[in-house]
């Protein structure tokens, strides 16, 4: 099966989420691994051809991902 554009950035931002848990505590890992998880699990449901919707989930992912990525940040609780 072919990807879209949309899909092929979606499933990077997921991949990148999940490489940033890495670089989290070792016991902290599951709850932002967890979170990324539940955030995506959240925004399945939205129509496919609704690109505004997708597009600004995109934005807030990335922002997302850079404030959580900072070492500063030690753990995230799932909501």
């Amino acid at each position: 099966m072919r990807l879209s554009g949309l899909q092929k950035e979606i499933l990077s931002l997921y991949r990148q989420c999940l490489r940033a848990c890495r670089s989290k505590p070792e016991a902290k890992q599951a709850h932002f691994r967890s979170f990324a998880r539940n955030e995506f699990n959240k925004n399945m449901g939205i129509d496919k051809r609704d690109f505004g919707a997708i597009e600004f989930l995109l934005r807030k992912g990335r922002r997302q991902l850079e404030m959580y990525s900072s070492p500063g940040v030690k753990d995230i609780k799932s909501q």
